[in-house]
């Protein structure tokens, strides 16, 4: 038996974009970043924004809640890392250049704009870095838009996730969230929403629609 849900939550990055992997290793290559050293830092600062009360003093806890600017956040980043050749990485547009080759997924959009026209409520919640967003694509797709930095919480903290379902006008009951990351999946859960741990338009669709009870056609490639 199906639940039926009235509203879709969904994150940006990675779930209405290209995924994250693969934006990332196009730009190390871009730049002459060292891999390994970048992934090495950045496996210690993603597992401390993750680890609870003491990710307060972490520098991704910091940014997406908005509590440090993005060029600040950019040379914190860039005195870590180093180029394949030893040299230093120029901090400068380090957020533009990081997230430049992002791209939309139209599939997902059109899913959100399918189940938006049978009624179902619409929510983007993004935990940002200080990137730019298709704002201009927002307006078609969703009822409400949620971006950590200027409400100044972020997931998985359940203060967003409560404050995203309130501008549904939903419970979080009657909720789906969606989410490339688990943690954030796991924690929409624990407050009540159903939960899609998004790996393909395709999955995802079959998965929101049986959530939903909606039709959502695939979209030709």
């Amino acid at each position: 038996m199906t639940t039926r849900c009235r509203g879709v939550i969904t994150d940006w990055g990675g779930v209405l974009t290209t995924p994250l992997n693969e934006t990332i290793d196009a730009w190390l290559a871009a730049d002459g970043i060292d891999e390994e050293h970048y992934r090495t830092v950045m496996r210690e600062w993603v597992r401390g924004a993750y680890a609870g009360d003491d990710g307060a003093r972490n520098p991704i806890h910091q940014l997406e809640r908005g509590e440090v600017p993005t060029d600040a956040f950019e040379r914190l980043l860039a005195a870590e890392l180093r180029l394949v050749d030893g040299g230093p990485v120029p901090a400068d547009g380090l957020i533009a250049r990081m997230f430049s080759r992002f791209h939309p997924v139209d599939e997902m959009y059109a899913f959100l704009r399918q189940a938006r026209d049978q009624g179902v409520r619409t929510c983007l919640l993004s935990n940002s870095w200080g990137n730019g967003y298709p704002r201009e694509r927002f307006a078609e797709a969703f009822d409400a838009v949620v971006i950590s930095g200027e409400v100044g919480m972020r997931k998985p903290e359940p203060e967003i996730f409560r404050h995203a379902v309130e501008l549904t006008g939903l419970a979080p009951e009657e909720c789906v969230f969606i989410d490339d990351i688990r943690h954030n999946v796991d924690a929409a859960i624990e407050l009540g929403m159903s939960g899609i741990l998004h790996r393909s338009p395709e999955q995802t669709r079959a998965r929101l629609a049986e959530t939903c009870g909606v039709a959502l056609q695939a979209v030709p490639s």
